[in-house]
């Protein structure tokens, strides 16, 4: 079972845990009665979850625990934030036999918000900066300083425009299961319509926990008001391909090998 397998917005789960560098989402808890969750990409000092003053709580989907089961790294870190007194952090520990999974802690039919964040100043929310500690005003700083320029696509779910220095690309968090959108980009390489425009390039894939991401470069100017309509029209042109159920062809065969060998996995 993939780790957040029966999560609404699961790719976007999976992207904020692997791919975007700074984004919040707002979680609603299973219990209606407690307070709302804001999961973050990444917390000061890699806390998996911190309780503010007001006793909201903030979850981290990228920490230093890595257990080989995110849904319940998760788990814990929220049970444990749920139960701690406001101003408390949470530390990374070893994952009891007994942690809940994350969709025992939450309503899992609640598809989370994406909002990406160009800074981590998100961390502190009505605090003044000065009445930050040095160690958090480090971590702020070397967090802030390392960032990557991201935007999520509004016209597609889990797709998000990145920029590395000189190079601008396209990483997408698919839905679908892996054979079948395999199969399906296979369909469209043959066909010589695999990019998100006339300027993109496919470079490959990752598997990332359970999800295939692929990932395409653009033009090193293109900004993500460019890709949208791109992107749309890509996704209805996969949508196709999944929806065809004929064998494949020698050529898409071939095709589909050529994409499995440019596959990386991601854990």
């Amino acid at each position: 079972m993939r780790p957040f397998e029966g999560i609404a917005g699961e790719a976007d789960w999976v992207a904020m845990r692997e791919i975007v560098p700074a984004a919040t989402a707002e979680l609603k808890p299973a219990d209606h009665s407690q307070p709302i969750v804001t999961l973050a990409t990444v917390l000061p000092l890699a806390w998996p979850a911190m309780v503010n003053g007001d006793g909201s709580i903030m979850l981290a989907a990228q920490t230093e625990t890595a257990s080989g089961d995110a849904s319940k790294d998760l788990g814990d870190a929220l049970s444990r934030a749920l139960k701690a007194p406001p101003g408390q952090t949470i530390p990374p520990r070893p994952l009891p036999p007994d942690a809940p999974r994350i969709h025992e802690l939450v309503d899992t039919s609640v598809r989370p918000s994406v909002i990406v964040h160009s800074r981590f100043d998100f961390w502190l929310g009505d605090q003044p900066e000065e009445e930050v500690d040095e160690l958090t005003r480090a971590s702020l700083e070397r967090a802030n300083a390392a960032v990557v320029p991201t935007a999520r696509l509004a016209s597609v779910e889990a797709a998000y425009w990145m920029r590395f220095g000189d190079r601008t690309q396209l990483r997408w968090v698919l839905p679908d299961p892996e054979e079948p959108l395999i199969d399906a980009l296979a369909r469209l390489q043959v066909e010589g319509d695999l990019n998100v425009g006339a300027a993109s390039r496919y470079l490959g894939s990752y598997r990332c926990l359970g999800l295939l991401v692929p990932v395409w470069d653009l033009a090193a100017e293109a900004e993500v008001d460019d890709v949208e309509d791109e992107a749309l029209h890509f996704w209805q042109r996969l949508t196709d391909a999944l929806a065809d159920s004929r064998a494949l062809s020698p050529e898409q065969r071939r095709a589909r090998e050529s994409l499995r060998a440019r596959q990386l996995t991601m854990h």
